[in-house]
């Protein structure tokens, strides 16, 4: 069985993945591993070693600790927040979004905020 531990740090790798918009194959080249290596470490049915997450991390453009983040409110409670960034759909919304330029972004924030406070 899975360490919980082992899970979220796969799910964080899926989700930066995502957020960049790289399969895992081309994660799993730029590693100089098989994708299904990559599918086992999001999954959390590998543990990823400490060298692999740091060429991953390397890859995907963050600091090693930003696999760990979060990972005392996932054994806490999973937030509402916590399951929303879980989903392929909130993660395909952040990408998309961030392929906005800044300047029409910014007013597509204010916009949605505006329509948050609706109701």
């Amino acid at each position: 069985m899975a360490h919980s531990v082992d899970i979220h740090v796969g799910q964080k790798i899926r989700q930066r993945r995502w957020l960049l918009g790289m399969t895992q194959q081309q994660l799993a080249e730029a590693v100089g591993i098989k994708f299904q290596q990559i599918q086992k470490y999001e999954t959390g049915m590998n543990r990823v070693s400490a060298s692999r997450l740091w060429d991953i991390s390397r890859v995907l453009d963050v600091q090693p600790n930003f696999f760990f983040e979060g990972l005392d409110d996932a054994h806490d409670s999973q937030s509402d927040e916590a399951q929303l960034l879980k989903k392929r759909e909130t993660l395909e919304l952040l990408r998309t979004y961030y392929q906005i330029p800044d300047d029409q972004r910014k007013r597509l924030l204010h916009l949605a905020q505006a329509l948050g406070q609706t109701g």
